[in-house]
């Protein structure tokens, strides 16, 4: 076959070096075998390129190119897929950002890692419609100290779409969490099945886009998709017990919470050294449908004996501003061995003076026991964000307000409940793996 246009200049300046790299004229020139290639070259050159990569036996191509579906040249990404199934390549793309994951190193992500941070191996995987919203969610997770198992851009989706990605999934060891930002669905009933199974074992956070009509003409014209109706891909996403969220911070805040163990029910037991903050939660625990626990008498009568006079024993259990780290292990331990306390709400406010960096590590200390899942407020500026990354890298997911977390929780116990079951187990049970 004649060498393309962009081929031959590039062979005929050619110093067999580019930046200090050794440099072929085609894919079929370099020796040995060839696992995966990653395409960056102009639309008109797409097909050529993707033919050689056929010829050399190659069967993974990240396609990175646009100017396809998106734009209307629908016939040019139908003999891009033609190319690829003719050859048994599987194809992520086209426009699409590529693919990460951070245990074997594999990243052709092109956003460089001064912008945009790495995440660490983790049990999260992402797969993503649209680079720049994966992206970002990439860069929090970095931030944070959040883990991931493997990050997927697939853009139009020519050839492996998100069902096939789901699936893949599904039978990762390394994926405990699949999280997926949508702008339509190919095969719906195929995608609908094949959630509805996966939910069984591991959770599911979604974001679909293109909600509004607005919305829908941008996914289009974006990558391409057919958004479709919201309302149908509500119902949907409930039938098949995936957890919805509405935004790209609920994407994030749902994802993060299944790092702990499993609630065994829907009491919350609340702690803080804001009185405020401690109302604040109250009004969210009854926004969505959770239950306001009640101590035991044994608890209240440990809390009184070890707390000031002053402070108010009860639920929520209000510190008071002068508490130190000591206060909030005498609080944590009461409601680890409380029974009727489920699940440990944490509002830390690292503002107060007698607060400092120890109560951390009694967080971590509480979380790592592994009884009872444990979920921090800390609501502030840098002081606190420096707090809240070293929570998160270690399990406990953070939210800076009540309501939020809140909304975390009510998903969380909710998909226990889906995952008890099917899967015939007692609470408090791990989803993600020791890494």
């Amino acid at each position: 076959m004649a060498k393309t246009k962009i081929q031959q200049t590039a062979f005929a300046s050619s110093s067999a070096e580019i930046l200090g790299l050794k440099a072929y004229p085609s894919v079929i020139a370099v020796p040995g075998k060839i696992d995966s290639a990653v395409i960056a070259v102009p639309e008109a050159f797409v097909a050529g390129v993707l033919e050689e990569c056929g010829k050399k036996g190659i069967k993974g191509v990240v396609l990175i190119t646009g100017g396809f579906s998106e734009v209307g040249k629908v016939e040019e990404e139908k003999k891009i897929a033609a190319i690829a199934n003719k050859y048994g390549i599987a194809l992520i793309g086209p426009n699409c950002m590529g693919v990460l994951t951070p245990a074997s190193r594999v990243d052709s992500v092109f956003l460089p890692i001064y912008k945009l941070g790495r995440p660490r191996v983790g049990g999260i995987s992402f797969i993503s419609q649209s680079g720049a919203v994966g992206g970002c969610i990439v860069d929090l997770a970095a931030r944070a100290g959040i883990g991931m198992s493997k990050f997927v851009s697939y853009g139009n989706a020519a050839v492996i779409d998100e069902t096939d990605l789901l699936q893949y999934l599904a039978n990762d060891e390394s994926t405990d969490i699949i999280v997926a930002y949508l702008e339509g669905v190919r095969d719906g009933k195929k995608f609908l099945e094949t959630a509805r199974e996966i939910t069984k074992k591991k959770p599911v956070v979604v974001l679909k886009a293109g909600r509004s009509a607005l919305g829908a003409e941008a996914a289009l014209s974006h990558t391409g998709s057919l958004a479709g109706s919201a309302e149908a891909y509500k119902a949907a996403f409930r039938q098949a017990n995936m957890i919805d969220a509405a935004t790209l911070e609920q994407l994030f805040d749902f994802a993060k919470i299944f790092d702990q163990v499993l609630p065994c029910g829907p009491r919350v037991g609340i702690v803080t050294n804001g009185g405020g903050m401690g109302v604040l939660a109250v009004d969210s625990l009854e926004d969505e449908s959770l239950q306001l626990a009640k101590f035991s008498d044994e608890t209240n009568k440990l809390l009184r004996a070890s707390l000031p006079a002053y402070a108010n024993v009860r639920n929520p259990l209000d510190l008071i501003g002068d508490a130190d780290s000591h206060r909030y292990e005498i609080a944590l331990n009461a409601m680890l061995k409380d029974e009727h306390v489920d699940i440990i709400l944490l509002v830390i406010l690292f503002q107060t003076a007698a607060i400092d960096s120890s109560v951390v590590n009694i967080a971590i200390r509480a979380s790592d026991l592994r009884k009872k899942p444990i979920v921090a407020v800390c609501t502030g500026g840098e002081y606190t964000e420096m707090h809240k990354r070293i929570l998160e890298s270690y399990g406990i997911p953070t939210y800076s307000s009540p309501s939020s977390a809140m909304r975390a929780i009510s998903r969380f116990h909710a998909y226990s409940v889906h995952y008890a079951k099917y899967n015939n187990t007692a609470c408090a049970v791990p989803l993600k793996k020791q890494k």
